[in-house]
């Protein structure tokens, strides 16, 4: 079975519960503080590993983030790859409120301390079929797609949180586009999943697009066919983590070569469980409770 990659970021979550968001100008006391593992490469992994997938993690931490490397290694995900030497790992403050909605904002740290010398260090030890996964909570994701590209891996990109960087990196090497509706909208400029779908398969025509609507379910397009899937009921207790609990289980799926429309099952059913959860790492769950689980569809 072929390996995974994920060159991805690894915070220090700092999770702050309140009634509502801060407003400009507010002050407000916070009903609690959390400090919880997280940034969308250390969840994406953790979910690849519940999942069932052999999850290589290559990252970056400062001396303050040895915890978040021991957490990786409980989740059997392979560690020996991360670089421990980074200044200060990187950190995150979220803001859940009453209804389980949040707002982030992140400080790289080391995250963005991503050499060329340690990128072909952690490449070498990967091959041609192998899967790369990346997210954009890193520097340096353009030289890693394309070096990942030269020995001929699947790349499938989380282009999130997105930012101007995007758009310099090389689209027609990616194999698996994941994003969400705001996303795909920032990247093509529409708005309906079929037309943001079309929109990239245009520039990129053997790609496979993997979008995430909320509500909306999921829409999944190649040159090929269109599928989706709707979403479970589910009480909403925090939806940190959600987005990437479905791409660890969808790519954990996709590499067992399990049908587009299986995989796109469990990956949805694992999401729905999560966002019934307090945290991100933390609240994924098992394959087994996702093959398990009685869920029922909106």
């Amino acid at each position: 079975m072929p390996k995974i990659l994920n060159f991805g970021s690894l915070n220090i979550d700092n999770v702050f519960k309140v009634d509502h968001f801060v407003q400009p100008g507010e002050t407000m006391a916070a009903e609690s503080l959390e400090l919880l593992p997280g940034g969308k490469g250390l969840n994406q992994s953790v979910a690849l590993s519940r999942a069932g997938a052999e999850i290589y993690h290559a990252g970056k931490v400062g001396h303050d983030g040895r915890w978040l490397v021991d957490l990786l290694e409980k989740a059997n995900v392979h560690t020996e790859l991360i670089d421990q030497t980074g200044s200060m790992t990187g950190v995150a403050m979220i803001q859940v409120n009453s209804s389980g909605q949040n707002c982030i904002i992140i400080h790289h740290g080391a995250n963005a301390e991503i050499t060329n010398d340690y990128i072909d260090s952690v490449l070498s030890h990967f091959h041609k079929g192998d899967m790369l996964l990346l997210q954009n909570e890193i520097n340096a994701i353009s030289r890693i797609i394309s070096k990942t590209f030269e020995l001929g891996m699947q790349i499938a990109w989380n282009p999130s949180p997105l930012d101007r960087t995007v758009f310099d990196c090389p689209f027609e090497k990616i194999t698996y586009f994941i994003l969400n509706e705001i996303e795909g909208f920032d990247l093509t400029g529409e708005k309906e999943p079929d037309k943001i779908a079309a929109a990239l398969l245009k520039r990129c025509p053997n790609a496979k697009v993997v979008l995430t609507l909320g509500k909306g379910g999921v829409w999944y397009q190649d040159r090929d066919r269109v599928c989706t899937h709707g979403i479970y009921k589910v009480p909403v207790v925090d939806t940190t983590g959600a987005g990437d609990t479905f791409t660890g289980f969808f790519l954990a799926k996709i590499l067992e070569n399990c049908p587009v429309e299986e995989a796109l099952r469990i990956a949805s059913v694992a999401s729905s469980i999560e966002v019934s959860r307090k945290g991100a790492s933390i609240s994924i769950p098992t394959l087994e409770e996702v093959v398990n689980s009685d869920l029922k569809m909106q």
